[in-house]
């Protein structure tokens, strides 16, 4: 990864609170466009190219969930932060199942946002705190039973961490592994459940109760 700030649009009807949303991330990375609906947030983003878009879930002309499909068709490299005002689970797994990366709840502090960016930037999948238990009681164990997981008992450590948004730096700290090896594990837990990411790892995961 370079030393450059990393780029970031937000994609926010309501001015002041994208005004907020700016001033907050600004003081970590590199706000490189806005905009107050889902066309014109689109055509920034296409226009950009930034490493992470915020996006507000309940967009005018097309909401967040159609723009977060949009551009990870276009643009799969482009991380994606979902903001929105409820934790309705429907919402939160159309989310998910749309693409994005993290997902907060407006009501949070705001360097809750910034957090969930860091993290969504690095390749981690982060969950507001007051929502993880939507994506936990849908994907749980419970809620399927389990098969005979392909992944060692360190993968499984290592995607639970991932599951409760932890950046590949604070992996590796806190199972005291190299980060080389957080990596290497992550590379095959992506093959092993045929993943394209992180997040979907996790949600396959704990979809099928492996973790």
């Amino acid at each position: 990864m370079s030393d450059r700030a990393p780029r970031v649009v937000i994609v926010e009807d309501h001015a002041l609170t994208r005004e907020g949303m700016k001033t907050a991330l600004g003081t970590a990375f590199d706000v490189v466009g806005e905009a107050a609906d889902g066309v014109a947030g689109y055509a920034t983003i296409e226009r950009t190219q930034p490493d992470v878009a915020v996006i507000d879930l309940g967009l005018p002309g097309l909401d967040g969930i159609a723009l977060t499909q949009r551009v990870k068709r276009a643009f799969p490299e482009v991380r994606i932060v979902i903001m929105t005002m409820v934790d309705v689970e429907e919402e939160v797994i159309a989310a998910l199942a749309a693409g994005a990366d993290a997902y907060c709840l407006k009501s949070s502090p705001l360097d809750v946002l910034v957090d969930a960016v860091r993290i969504a930037r690095e390749g981690g999948a982060y969950f507001d705190p007051r929502i993880a238990h939507v994506v936990l009681a849908r994907f749980s164990p419970r809620a399927a039973p389990a098969g005979e997981s392909p992944l060692t008992p360190r993968e499984s450590e290592v995607l639970r961490l991932i599951a409760e948004g932890k950046a590949n730096t604070e992996i590796a700290e806190q199972l005291n592994i190299g980060l080389g090896t957080v990596k290497g594990h992550i590379r095959d837990i992506l093959e092993k459940l045929s993943a394209a990411d992180r997040t979907q790892a996790a949600v396959t995961a704990l979809r099928r109760g492996y973790i």
